[in-house]
């Protein structure tokens, strides 16, 4: 029976791996076709604030599987959301952090192709670490540290000469989209780490720290949103422009969090490395065929050590306590 269920956990593992490819690259490449293809672009503001509403319904369905049963789902709700206003303002924080976020994501997908967007995205990784251990007092192995400064000469690489897109005839500004995608990975950086420690400091269900987030993100991007299109929007009306590839992506982008939540918990990070490095052979492949791209040496070069770069910095570390403890005891019987 054991290698049954090794099979079966392996095939798990697998698909999780594969959902969450595909869900990561889908997302990328319907994003960019939405900005620079469409007629009438839409509003990326009200798109953000849907997503988040999606999200809040499908952790609320989910916090009600969770408690079995009605009873228990509106006492959890009322202890842990209406009863807990200084949670929610907690909550906040990381969800005005992330609507930024978004909306940057929105920017760089106008001005970027997909594959540099993919490739320069994973500056997150080092930006996660370095708030890691300013927030969460933990320390990098020396592996992690040369994997950190590899990425980022990958990174460098691809940018140095950005790959241009034939095919794209809507304007771009390169030098903006690369603004959009550093805030954005200081967002991501932040805000992941933040909500790690959030949950960290209760027993509180994730499904209800998710509705608490998401509550105060959909105030945020809705503040949000008439702040920056609000004109526009009383003009046009609130889903002007939208089309089934718009609510394509808000489709990935509510059901892309709940993925990464699943791979996180049973996966590894080697795992998700293979995931990330997947997900820019396939927005690159995308990229050729959809926009035109031009693969240039330097982004080839650039976004092989990117996901060389993922690999290593996912991987185990050495446990060197019994190491120690090997080397003390043969001290001991040299100095006998």
């Amino acid at each position: 029976m054991a290698p049954a269920r090794e099979n079966v956990s392996l095939f798990f593992k697998l698909y999780c791996l594969t959902v969450m490819t595909l869900v990561a690259a889908a997302y990328t490449i319907a994003l960019r076709y939405t900005r620079t293809t469409a007629e009438g672009l839409y509003f990326s503001t009200t798109a953000v604030c849907i997503t988040e509403v999606i999200k809040l319904l499908i952790s609320v369905g989910l916090l009600a599987k969770e408690t079995g049963s009605l009873g228990r789902f509106k006492a959890s709700l009322s202890e842990n959301v209406l009863g807990s206003p200084k949670e929610l303002l907690k909550l906040s924080v990381p969800s005005l952090v992330y609507a930024v976020q978004n909306n940057m994501a929105f920017l760089a997908l106008s001005n970027l192709d997909a594959a540099v967007y993919q490739v320069t995205y994973q500056l997150k990784i080092p930006c996660t670490a370095l708030c890691t251990v300013l927030m969460l007092n933990r320390s990098l192995s020396k592996l992690q540290w040369i994997s950190v400064f590899m990425l980022c000469g990958g990174v460098t690489l691809v940018q140095w000469k950005p790959a241009q897109a034939t095919k794209v005839v809507v304007a771009q500004n390169p030098l903006l989209g690369f603004g959009a995608i550093a805030i954005a990975v200081l967002c991501s950086g932040f805000a992941g780490v933040y909500f790690e420690k959030v949950l960290k400091s209760s027993d509180t269900s994730l499904w209800v720290r998710n509705i608490q987030m998401y509550l105060s993100g959909i105030a945020v991007t809705l503040a949000g949103t008439y702040l920056s299109d609000g004109a526009e929007i009383k003009e046009k009306g609130f889903f002007y422009g939208y089309t089934y590839y718009v609510w394509f992506v808000i489709f990935l982008a509510s059901v892309g969090g709940l993925y990464t939540s699943v791979v996180v918990k049973y996966t590894d990070n080697i795992m998700k490395g293979f995931s990330a490095a997947a997900a820019i052979v396939l927005s690159t492949v995308a990229s050729v065929i959809l926009f035109g791209l031009q693969i240039t040496l330097s982004f080839t070069l650039g976004a092989l050590l990117v996901c060389v770069s993922i690999y290593l910095y996912g991987l185990p570390r050495q446990d060197t306590t019994s190491i120690q403890q090997e080397t003390t005891s043969k001290e001991r019987i040299i100095g006998v």
